[in-house]
């Protein structure tokens, strides 16, 4: 299912706006690229407490752009779904169209769409890590340049680890008490 959202997201298949060539007006891949990265930085600015992240990749097709980053923060398994609550609501908030949402208790992901054809993704991995990526519909070919903003957390070299940042409230093993509870 993944693969089908990464597909349909790519190469401007969920974009409207496109000119004879396919590719949409008024944007190329480096303006898409960073485009994608503000929707990251917004997506992951909502996420509190904050947690860590790494920029993973960078790829390009024939006229899209994918930008990948991977979660540092230890995210338990009693606390995903919180994480990826917050990253909803806020995608809905943004009039984000949710595309898929796969609720497996091991490896949860949530593809949407954005109001400008962008896909975007948040799925859970190997030893629960979070990765989100962002596809571009179809633009103006350009050269493509490495984000600008520095990760919040370390910058890696080589393969990004396992998440190894721990938080008080991401990595606890319990869940989120219920607001009811909590009188």
């Amino acid at each position: 299912m993944v693969a089908i959202g990464v597909l349909l997201a790519g190469c401007g298949l969920l974009s409207e706006s496109h000119n004879e060539k396919g590719a949409s007006t008024g944007m190329d891949m480096q303006a898409a690229a960073e485009h994608a990265d503000g929707m990251f930085y917004a997506t992951v600015g909502e996420v509190k407490p904050e947690v860590a992240w790494t920029h993973r990749a960078t790829t390009t097709g024939r006229c899209d752009v994918s930008r990948y980053w991977a979660v540092m923060t230890v995210i338990s398994e009693q606390r995903r779904g919180n994480f990826l609550g917050v990253v909803e609501r806020f995608w809905k908030a943004n009039d984000y169209r949710i595309g898929t949402v796969n609720p497996s208790k091991d490896l949860p992901t949530i593809i949407a769409t954005s109001p400008d054809g962008f896909g975007i993704r948040v799925s859970f991995g190997y030893k629960g890590q979070a990765f989100f990526e962002v596809t571009t519909p179809c633009v103006d070919k350009s050269e493509v340049a490495p984000p600008t903003k520095a990760a919040n957390g370390r910058a890696y070299e080589g393969k990004i680890p396992t998440p190894d940042v721990r938080s008080d409230f991401w990595s606890a093993a319990s869940p989120v008490p219920s607001p009811s509870a909590s009188g």
